[in-house]
């Protein structure tokens, strides 16, 4: 998948985060992907992204397009040519863009499924709510930017949320082949994170008693982006060992 590079202007990023038990993720990753673990824990979540101006590097930004877009993220590790590699593995993107949905794993990395985001933002509040046209996705978040993380997370500050989530900038993708990931790597102009203050969350995936035992998913924290200058640079795609074995 030759993807030419991207850019665009991140609106706003707002990053939802749980935290589990290893072994509560770990049967929703496939290989070659393990759980990448802070103080124990896996760490995963909802990344809420408004993308504004997205077009091919070059092309005038008016001929660019918007869409508000969701990605279910789960924070892993993986071997690759000798090295231990960082990212996040996305069992599923959602977005409000039927050009999303057309051109994603096909032309753009990733699966799109199409959803219905109602949103209301401003500087002191932010209020998301997305229903998938499938039904399989329901997620809805509000709150406002703050000063700390909670008290609770298993981060210890906000510099170390930051660096963590940005080291993550390389998601591969589910596929139609489940032994095949698609790669995108965010480049942000000018990464910075401030911790968001959540007053109410609820995600169909995270609340489902099959993937996740009740009480085993627990909110950890929330960060926010806006107003940043972004690239998308697509990565060759990932195959799973059995399959390259094959």
């Amino acid at each position: 998948m030759q993807l030419p590079v991207v850019q665009g202007i991140i609106v706003r990023r707002l990053l939802v985060n749980y935290h589990m038990a290893p072994d509560v993720i770990g049967p929703l990753i496939p290989a070659p992907f393990r759980p990448k673990l802070v103080r124990g824990v896996a760490i995963a979540g909802v990344c809420l992204i408004h993308l504004q101006a997205v077009r091919p590097r070059g092309v005038p930004a008016w001929l660019g397009i918007t869409s508000e877009n969701a990605a279910h993220r789960i924070a892993v590790e993986w071997d690759e040519g000798g090295h231990v590699k960082e990212g996040v593995y996305i069992p599923r993107r959602d977005t409000n863009s039927r050009i999303n949905t057309l051109v994603g794993g096909r032309i753009f990395p990733g699966i799109h499924q199409h959803a219905r985001f109602t949103t209301s933002e401003t500087d002191q509040r932010i209020s998301i709510r997305l229903t998938s046209d499938d039904g399989q996705v329901e997620v809805h978040v509000a709150g406002r930017p703050t000063i700390a993380l909670p008290t609770d997370s298993v981060f210890h500050s906000v510099a170390e949320a930051s660096v963590f989530f940005e080291r993550g900038a390389l998601g591969y993708s589910a596929t139609g082949d489940p032994n095949r990931f698609d790669g995108l790597e965010l480049r942000s102009h000018g990464w910075q994170v401030e911790p968001f203050a959540v007053e109410h969350v609820e995600s169909s995936f995270f609340a489902n008693p099959s993937l996740f035992p009740p009480g085993s998913a627990t909110f950890d924290c929330a960060l926010l982006m806006r107003n940043i200058a972004h690239e998308w640079h697509g990565h060759d795609q990932l195959w799973s060992p059995s399959c390259r074995a094959g």
